[in-house]
């Protein structure tokens, strides 16, 4: 019997790092979305950092607008963006660790030593009908920590998995990845994962049952500048249906 479809989420922060680096109008967010859509994106993914290095508030609004699919909106867990989140209300949110000098998240949420600040701001989303996420490292505890939160969704990480240069590290991560799914499926949540998958190594990652949705967004838009957005897209989309098949 054939697998369920898989989602894939697209993230287009940078279309718009390439915007900010020379502070213009252009690449436009809205015609990056519609494209990506129009290839297949089951969902469009933006991360409004603290430091607006790429995505700006503007760029939220007017996505929420015009998305034909779901917004998925990425966020640390602070006043400000819980603020922001009810005022425009994705499809849903997720939550993910934020540091100023990073150049892209790089772990999991804690969620164990910040449950209690969790747990208010999950519940706030929630109560505005947003489905909430929690972006994790495929770890027990962690995940265990998100199921006592009542969140929709765990996103597992899947950073160190992608950053795997053997063959021997790979076969190890990915082991640790779907067995993380199947305890986060057991828990009663649905399950995701994201970052650092590109198109050599999301088959394996799309052949674990469990998950929903990928979300993957600086493969995609680096492949984009040989291929275009809507080809890029597309190859994506295809490789994970063939694992599904």
């Amino acid at each position: 019997m054939a697998m369920t479809d898989l989602r894939l989420g697209v993230n287009i922060d940078h279309v718009a790092t390439i915007r900010q680096a020379r502070g213009t109008a252009y690449p436009s967010i809205v015609e990056a979305a519609r494209l990506a859509e129009e290839a297949g994106a089951d969902g469009i993914t933006v991360h409004l950092r603290e430091d607006r290095r790429h995505i700006q508030d503007v760029d939220v609004v007017e996505l929420r607008a015009s998305l034909k699919t779901r917004m998925n909106l990425e966020m640390a867990a602070t006043e400000e963006m819980v603020d922001f989140a009810c005022d425009i209300c994705p499809d849903a949110c997720c939550i993910v660790p934020e540091k100023r000098d990073e150049l892209t998240t790089e772990g999991g949420l804690d969620v164990v030593s910040n449950r209690g600040q969790l747990e208010n701001v999950c519940s706030r989303l929630s109560e505005n009908g947003i489905a909430v996420s929690l972006f994790i490292d495929p770890d027990e505890a962690q995940i265990e920590s998100a199921a006592r939160l009542n969140v929709f969704a765990v996103e597992l990480h899947t950073g160190r998995y992608g950053g795997c240069i053997s063959v021997t590290d790979r076969v190890e991560q990915l082991k640790i990845i779907a067995k993380a799914a199947k305890n986060v499926v057991k828990r009663g949540l649905h399950a995701n994962a994201g970052h650092g998958l590109n198109l050599a190594n999301v088959r394996s990652i799309s052949e674990i049952e469990e998950f929903e949705e990928l979300n993957i967004g600086h493969s995609i838009i680096s492949r984009s500048i040989f291929v275009g957005l809507r080809t890029a897209v597309s190859e994506m989309k295809e490789i994970m249906q063939a694992a599904r098949s």
